[in-house]
C-alpha cells in the first residue's frame, strides 16, 4: 500500500479536497486502484448534527455515514463508493480509545495522547486503507489522506504526530507528503508572496514532516522565479513545485496536475510503475473532453434553488454539482439563483416588500424550480409557495426530500381544500397531517437516528422517472429524512390526482410522486437525495428530467431513448461508446428522431470512470 498525506497551510478553504481528488483520478487513469481518507480533527463524532452554516451540507453515504462534503467529491471524481470509516474525526478517534480503556485493554496503563491515540490514528488508516470501494471489489494500492485544517492548528497536531511516526512504520517509498499552500498576488503590486508559504512548510517540518511536493494555490499563474524562490526556501526541488491557479472549472485541475510532471513524481517518489516518458494517445482524453465542453457551452438554463440555508453555496454543494452534470448533459450553462424561503412568505411582502418581490421575479423568470432537502419550520410557507407557483404555471419542478412534503403540504391544502394539512414537524396538532415522523426516528436522540443510507424503491406503474431510469423495476438511493409521508391519507391524495409511483419495498414509504403528463410537464419529487451519486458523465436522472424539461426537450429525449439501442450484448457500454453517446447527443440540442440519446442507467462506466 502507497500512502499519499495531503495536508494544507496559511489558510483553509484553499482546495485541498480538489487536488487529492484530481491526484487520485490520475492515478485511477494509470491503471491504478485508488481509495481515499478524510480526517476532520473536531470533536464530533461525524457531521450529522451539523449546522450546513457551519461546514456545508452533510454527505450521506451507502452504508449512512454522515460525512464531510469532501467525501463527496472523492466519489464524484474517483467513481468510487466509499464507507463511514473513511471520514476520521478526533471524536470517533477518543471514543474508540476510551471505549478500549473501560474495556480494560491496556492493561492498567496511563491512556495518553502518544502512544494511545496516535496509534490508534494509525491502526485506522492502515485498516480503512485495504477496504474495497469498486464494485470489482479489488484492495486498493494506493490511499490518499487529507488532513483538514491546516498546519499549526492545536485540533491537527495529534494527526501530525500520528503521521510522523507513520512514514517511518510503512518505509520512505510507501509515504510521501503533498503540501498545499496559499501564494497570496495583492493587487497593489501584482507580485506572488512565498512568506506565508515559507512559513507553513517550516510549521510542518517542525512538526517532523517534509513535503515532497509543494502545491501552490493562486489567483493567477506563477512565474519560475518565484517556485524557484519557493524551491530554495521549502527544500524542495524545483519541479516539485506547481502551481494550480483559478481555472475555469474544477476539471482542469487533473490536466493541470498532469501537465506539470505529477506522474514522473509520484511514479519515483512511491516507486510505483506507471512513470512512463509518453502517456498513452488517450490519456486522460475524456477529462478533457469534458472540461472542453464545460468551457465552451453558451447557450443558458435557469434555475432557481428555494433553500433555507442559501447564504452559504456549499449548503447545497451536491445538488450544485448535479444540476451542473445535467445542464452539462443537456448541452446548456447553469446559472443558478439561490433565493432564501423566507422572502417569498407574506411575512417578508409586509417587513420587506423590496426583498419579496425581487425573490418573486428571480423565481418567475426561472426556467426550472428545485426545492431541495432540509429540516425545521424556518422558510417551510416560502417553499410550499413556491410550489405552489410551479403547479399552477406548469413550471418544471424538482423536490428533493423535504421538498416532496412541501409538495404533499401544498397539493393537499389548494387542491384538496384541506387548508389546515401540515407537517408534524411543524404542527404536532394538525387535523391533516400528511407528514409524519417515523416510527423509528428518536427525537431524544438527534445523531444518527434518521433513515440513512441506500435503500431500494420500487416503480408502480408508468412514470416520467421510470422512464428517466431506463424502465428499471427498481432503484437504489441514499436517503437522510426522518420524516415521511403519512401512509393513511395515500389513497385520498391519490384519488385526487398526484400519484406516488415509487414507494419501498414495504409499500408504505412513499419515495416518488408525480403528476400526470397531461396535467403537468414535470412536477417530480423524490424522498431520497439523488444528488449523492450523480456523475459528470452519468447525471442524475431526477435532475436530468428537471433539465430536459426546462430547456423544453424532455418528451423527445423520452420519446427517442424508449426507440434507442445502444447498449451491448451484455447490456453496458464500453468507455467509447459512452462518450461516442454523449457527443452525439450534446451536440444534437434539438434532440431530433435522427438522434442517439442514452438514459443515464446506460452510462455504466467500467474503468476508469470519469468524475467530478
Amino acid at each position: 500500500m502507497k500512502y499519499i498525506l495531503v495536508t494544507g497551510g496559511v489558510i483553509s478553504g484553499i482546495g485541498k479536497g480538489v487536488i487529492a481528488s484530481s491526484i487520485g483520478t490520475i492515478l485511477k487513469h494509470c491503471g491504478l486502484h485508488v481509495t481515499s481518507i478524510k480526517i476532520d480533527p473536531y470533536i464530533n463524532i461525524d457531521a450529522g448534527t451539523f449546522s450546513p452554516f457551519e461546514h456545508g451540507e452533510v454527505f450521506v453515504l451507502d452504508d449512512g455515514g454522515e460525512v464531510d462534503l469532501d467525501l463527496g467529491n472523492y466519489e464524484r471524481f474517483l467513481d468510487v463508493t466509499l464507507h463511514r470509516a473513511n471520514n476520521i474525526t478526533t471524536g470517533k478517534i477518543y471514543q474508540q480509545v476510551i471505549e478500549c480503556e473501560r474495556r480494560g485493554d491496556y492493561l492498567g496503563k496511563t491512556v495518553q495522547v502518544v502512544p494511545h491515540i496516535t496509534d490508534a490514528i494509525q491502526e485506522w488508516v492502515i485498516n480503512v486503507a485495504k477496504v474495497p470501494v469498486t464494485d470489482d471489489g479489488k484492495e486498493p494500492e494506493v490511499c490518499i489522506i487529507e488532513l483538514g485544517g491546516t498546519i499549526g492548528d492545536i485540533e491537527g497536531m495529534p494527526f501530525v504526530e500520528a503521521f510522523r511516526q507513520f512514514q517511518f512504520r510503512v518505509s520512505h517509498e510507501s509515504f510521501c507528503c503533498v503540501h498545499v499552500s496559499l501564494v497570496p498576488q495583492p493587487k497593489s503590486t501584482g507580485e506572488s508572496k512565498t512568506k506565508p508559504t515559507q512559513a507553513s512548510v517550516k510549521e510542518l517540518r517542525g512538526s517532523g514532516l517534509s513535503p515532497d511536493l509543494i502545491v501552490c494555490r493562486s489567483e493567477m499563474p506563477i512565474i519560475d522565479e518565484v517556485k524557484q524562490k519557493i524551491s530554495n526556501f521549502c527544500h524542495v526541488k524545483p519541479d516539485r513545485v506547481i502551481c494550480i491557479h483559478d481555472c475555469t472549472s474544477t476539471y482542469r485541475v487533473p490536466l493541470m496536475l498532469e501537465e506539470q510532471g505529477l506522474i514522473q513524481f509520484i511514479g519515483e517518489r512511491l516507486q510505483l510503475n506507471i512513470a512512463t516518458p509518453a502517456r498513452p494517445k488517450k490519456f486522460m482524453w475524456k477529462w478533457r473532453d469534458l472540461a472542453d465542453r464545460h468551457d465552451n457551452v453558451r447557450k443558458v438554463v435557469e434555475i432557481a434553488l428555494v433553500g433555507k440555508y442559501t447564504q452559504l453555496e456549499d449548503a447545497y454543494a451536491s445538488v450544485t454539482k448535479a444540476l451542473q452534470h445535467s445542464a452539462l448533459f443537456v448541452n446548456r450553462r447553469l446559472n443558478l439563483s439561490y433565493i432564501e424561503a423566507t422572502s417569498l412568505e407574506e411575512a417578508t411582502k409586509i417587513e420587506n416588500p423590496v426583498k419579496y418581490h425581487q425573490a418573486w421575479q428571480i423565481l418567475c423568470r426561472s426556467d426550472g424550480v428545485i426545492v431541495p432537502g432540509g429540516f425545521g419550520k424556518r422558510g417551510m410557507e416560502g417553499k410550499i409557495a413556491a410550489v405552489t407557483w410551479c403547479r399552477t404555471t406548469r413550471k418544471p419542478f424538482l423536490g428533493v426530500c423535504l421538498g416532496l412534503q412541501a409538495a404533499v403540504i401544498e397539493f393537499t391544502r389548494n387542491v384538496m381544500n384541506w387548508k389546515d394539512a401540515n407537517t408534524t414537524e411543524i404542527d404536532p396538532e394538525s387535523p391533516y397531517p400528511v407528514v409524519i415522523d417515523m416510527p423509528e426516528h428518536n427525537s431524544g436522540q438527534m445523531g444518527g437516528t434518521m433513515r440513512l443510507g441506500k435503500r431500494t424503491t420500487i416503480f408502480h406503474g408508468d412514470s416520467i422517472l421510470k422512464k428517466l431510469y431506463g424502465n428499471v423495476g427498481s432503484i437504489d438511493e441514499r436517503h437522510r429524512h426522518r420524516y415521511e409521508v403519512n401512509p393513511e391519507f395515500v389513497d385520498k391524495i391519490e384519488k385526487a390526482g398526484l400519484h406516488f409511483v415509487g414507494r419501498d419495498e414495504s409499500e408504505t414509504r412513499m419515495e416518488i410522486m408525480e403528476l400526470p403528463v397531461s396535467t403537468h410537464p414535470y412536477f417530480v419529487a423524490t424522498q431520497y437525495h439523488p444528488e449523492y451519486i450523480s456523475r459528470p458523465l452519468k447525471p442524475s436522472p431526477p435532475y436530468l428530467g428537471l433539465l430536459l424539461a426546462a430547456v423544453g426537450k424532455l418528451q423527445p429525449y423520452l420519446n427517442n431513448a424508449m426507440a434507442s439501442n445502444t447498449t451491448s450484448e451484455d447490456g453496458e457500454n464500453s468507455d467509447e461508446d459512452i462518450v461516442g453517446i454523449l457527443r452525439r447527443n450534446i451536440s444534437n440540442v434539438s434532440l431530433s428522431a435522427s438522434s442517439t440519446p442514452v438514459t443515464p442507467s446506460h452510462l455504466s462506466v467500467k474503468s476508469p470512470a470519469v468524475t467530478d
